[in-house]
């Protein structure tokens, strides 16, 4: 399962309430991106199949053939200089590229 932080809830809470149509947040890996293997986030509707996670009020639904690599990371939400958004943070990738929505798995 994945962790989300407060302030990555708080962000997400008030981006779905600007998109009406959003229940939350959908999450999932697709091959792509520098190191193999990227994030895919999109506003949605939970899938029939999708793990939902609940924090505070926001939402975020897993894509089911994600799990294996969603497994023990956090969602967190950064507002900076070089910009803002959702960040994944994952212990085991064994690298991540310098985009920070693609990275490599540990090998088994």
């Amino acid at each position: 399962m994945i962790t989300v932080t407060d302030i990555a809830a708080k962000a997400l809470e008030d981006l779905t309430r600007q998109n009406n149509h959003a229940e939350g947040l959908r999450l999932a890996v697709e091959k792509g991106g520098c190191a193999g293997l990227q994030y895919a986030m999109t506003l949605g509707s939970r899938q029939q199949e999708d793990t939902e996670v609940t924090h505070l009020r926001a939402r975020v639904f897993l894509d089911p053939a994600s799990l294996e690599f969603l497994d023990g990371c956090t969602l967190d939400y950064e507002d900076g200089l070089s910009g803002a958004g959702f960040r994944i943070i994952n212990p085991r990738a064994a690298r991540s590229c310098g985009c920070g929505t693609s990275f490599e798995p540990v090998k088994p």
